[in-house]
């Protein structure tokens, strides 16, 4: 496995810079964002889609300091009733797929999306049970508009040879497990996980069990190492649904934090564990977002704990078993 880093957090400074600096703390792979919420600083599709000597130089810069692309990220919402923002969201993705394979990249990472919740309705909608009806029928309507969206992007991806790697994130129609294979069988193969689990600790999902789950089916695609503490003082008065800024972190239910600041390294080692069960052998790609401390502090302390944590060489013949 590789301990990998989405630049994002890096994007004040120049790609070559910041991979003299990844480079000088162990880091294997960057995952480069190239439009969507991840911006395009590092790395932008306009100025390498079609282009190879462009691509050329970025390999060169890569090889110059031993690293490689885990993936391209571009997260955005396809799915949107507004008809501009769904069409720029798809261009996005659909160039991200393009470039990818003419770089050599394997995987796409993204989100997928969420409709309003009917045809006339001008914003996205999270439903989150299904009573009142209405709800429930909202929620047909999404995997309706999700479906025909995705089947095609598929078929897109797939001619690229390029996996789509969606992450499952709350306020998006696939948050969890069960509706990323959902959308994986409505689709195609090339559908599948950008593993975060993230977004998952504080849905009370347990992560490993996850990890099993997506991997009896090969779908974990890519993986982002994210931690997250649940602070249960403000946890029992009010749940785990926290709409309260996610700067006022004393009064938050959870917090996104560094690797081994919401779960201990053993943790992150049964993680790693569970990932290598599964046949899950690619970047490791830790995505910074934790307001306590500076992008380089926590990428250095994250860094730091998947070191120790991540398997370097392929399993030996099992010996004691013969």
């Amino acid at each position: 496995m590789q301990v990998g880093v989405l630049t994002v957090p890096l994007a004040s400074e120049p790609l070559t810079d910041s991979l003299s600096y990844l480079d000088s703390i162990g880091v294997d792979a960057v995952e480069l964002g190239c439009g969507g919420y991840p911006g395009d600083d590092h790395f932008s599709r306009e100025a390498y889609l079609h282009d190879e000597d462009a691509q050329a130089d970025l390999h060169h810069l890569l090889d110059e300091y031993g690293m490689n692309v885990s993936a391209l990220a571009t997260h955005n919402n396809p799915l949107h009733p507004d008809e501009d923002r769904a069409a720029e969201a798809d261009t996005e993705l659909r160039e991200a797929i393009t470039l990818a394979d003419q770089l050599g990249v394997d995987a796409v990472t993204c989100f997928s999306g969420l409709p309003a919740g009917g045809p006339n309705d001008e914003v996205p909608n999270w439903v989150t049970a299904p009573w009142p009806s209405e709800h429930a029928e909202a929620y047909e309507y999404q995997w309706d508009v999700a479906t025909e969206y995705w089947a095609e992007l598929a078929e897109h991806a797939a001619s690229h040879d390029v996996d789509v790697a969606i992450e499952m994130h709350p306020n998006m129609l696939v948050y969890e497990p069960r509706g990323l294979l959902e959308l994986r069988r409505r689709t195609n193969d090339r559908i599948g996980a950008n593993f975060d689990p993230s977004h998952l600790y504080w849905q009370g999902i347990d992560v490993t069990e996850a990890i099993r789950l997506l991997g009896e089916h090969d779908a974990i695609h890519h993986v982002h190492a994210k931690d997250t503490k649940v602070y249960e003082a403000n946890a029992r008065e009010k749940g785990v649904l926290d709409t309260a800024p996610y700067t006022d972190e004393q009064d938050r239910s959870w917090l996104f934090r560094s690797i081994g600041y919401g779960h201990d390294e053993s943790h992150w080692k049964d993680v790693v564990s569970t990932l290598r069960m599964v046949g899950y052998d690619g970047a490791l790609s830790i995505e910074h977002e934790d307001s306590l401390t500076s992008a380089r502090e926590g990428l250095e302390k994250a860094v730091d704990v998947l070191d120790r944590a991540v398997f370097e060489t392929q399993p030996g013949d099992a010996y004691w078993a013969e």
